[in-house]
């Protein structure tokens, strides 16, 4: 049996949860719906969809944290915005690929258009997706060239939909094939934090439900989709998918993913997670820091390491750690109300902007995000120096229940005061019993 096939019964065979993936899932739903709500009235999404409501006027699928509807592909292209463009969503780690966002915009456009579902088959798809999504990433030899939570994204969560809506298990090749045609998204956008980064999320889930209503209707897609001369892992990166399969079913991989405190690039969360906690214990006065020193993996430089800049965007502020940690010390929160000109004009934050260096290591592995060396110099001389193995919300250093509920307050107080209240209050509810 072939690596491809191993991951086409994966995704169609009868599974039953146990507790603690039925948990995480429930748990990361709510977690990504309530981030998506947020996301959804930020400016970057509000004229996002000005551009979407040209697409069509059928009104069948809700717009997260909104009161608006749109066809399917429209809604589920929205919703993969709105939850990744503040940089809030859930990431597999070791696979680098944010697993949640394009999964769960998908299933939620898949799920209302079937007029609502049965809550653990949503829950079962959406650890199906995400499973897949992530061993994509798993499967990965090389560092990123395109963007792979919108390249494996979309193949978890097509098949994903594929699963929730009961296509026969002799259409999931074609299923996986028809996604990996539409596949796209490179890391020039994150390179230039251009918001094209959220759009190529947004561009995977709807494709994810395309690729579903193509399949259909009998079109039939690449079957050696991944492995092939001119496959996923020849063409997009270079990779193993045994890393992935040898494994599979083994483990949830949902299991494995972690949640961000922080409404910025998951890069910025090892060196944001300590600073912070230094803060809570009182073993740091953030008036007394002068200067921040940051070595880490080529990937951190990559992602977050980007200069200060007066004039940046609030999508280079999110990947930006001069930026960032000023911001932390100053508010004791990361607020995305703070990602404007004025913010970024400060003099104060600035000055001490211009004092946070960020440096590459020795780490030859291009996908790590530990280990991180953080050196804060004081006012004094003194010198704080912590060494960072784990960031804040991944499995090993869980955020705490305070922690979690201080995100979905923030998310809540920056949702619209008109969105489905189920959203906070029964994810699960809200993305199984469309109103």
């Amino acid at each position: 049996m072939t690596a491809t096939q191993e991951i086409l019964d994966f995704a169609a065979a009868k599974h039953v949860l146990p507790d603690s993936t039925r948990a995480a899932a429930l748990r990361l739903l709510g977690d990504t719906l309530a981030g998506g709500a947020a996301g959804a009235v930020s400016e970057e999404a509000q004229a996002m969809l000005a551009a979407v409501r040209t697409w069509g006027a059928a009104d069948e699928v809700r717009l997260l944290g909104l009161v608006d509807r749109l066809p399917a592909p429209s809604a589920a292209w929205f919703n993969g915005f709105a939850i990744h463009c503040l940089e809030w969503d859930a990431v597999h780690e070791p696979a680098v690929v944010h697993v949640m966002s394009t999964v769960t915009a998908a299933l939620l456009a898949s799920a209302e258009r079937m007029g609502g579902c049965d809550a653990d088959a949503f829950l079962t798809a959406l650890a199906t997706g995400v499973d897949i999504a992530s061993g994509m990433g798993l499967a990965a030899t090389g560092g990123m060239q395109f963007f792979r939570p919108a390249t494996a994204g979309i193949i978890g969560a097509a098949l994903a939909v594929a699963r929730l809506e009961d296509l026969p298990a002799d259409k999931f090749a074609d299923i996986l094939g028809l996604a990996y045609s539409q596949a796209a998204g490179t890391m020039q956008a994150h390179v230039e934090a251009s918001i094209a980064l959220p759009l190529q999320i947004a561009n995977a889930s709807r494709a994810a439900i395309t690729a579903i209503d193509l399949a259909k209707v009998g079109m039939n897609g690449p079957h050696d989709a991944l492995d092939g001369p001119f496959g996923y892992f020849k063409l997009f990166e270079p990779g193993d998918l045994t890393r992935y399969t040898d494994t599979i079913g083994n483990r949830w991989r949902i299991e494995e993913v972690s949640t961000k405190p922080f409404p910025s690039g998951r890069a910025s969360h090892g060196i944001l997670g300590a600073i912070d906690d230094m803060i809570r214990d009182g073993s740091l006065d953030p008036a007394m820091v002068q200067s921040v020193d940051v070595a880490a993996p080529p990937l951190i430089h990559r992602l977050v390491g980007r200069p200060y800049k007066t004039d940046m965007t609030p999508g280079y502020a999110r990947l930006c750690l001069p930026f960032l940690v000023p911001l932390l010390l100053r508010d004791g929160i990361i607020d995305p109300r703070c990602f404007h000109s004025t913010e970024f004009a400060n003099p104060d934050l600035v000055k001490l902007g211009s004092q946070v260096t960020v440096r590459i290591d020795d780490n030859p592995d291009q996908n790590a995000l530990a280990p991180q060396k953080l050196s804060i110099t004081l006012s004094d001389g003194s010198r704080i120096e912590r060494v960072i193995t784990d960031n804040l919300g991944s499995p090993t250093a869980p955020m705490s229940d305070a922690q979690s509920q201080s995100k979905r307050d923030l998310a809540h107080s920056l949702a619209r005061d008109d969105c489905d209240p189920r959203i906070f209050d029964d994810p699960l509810a809200y993305a199984t019993e469309p109103q």
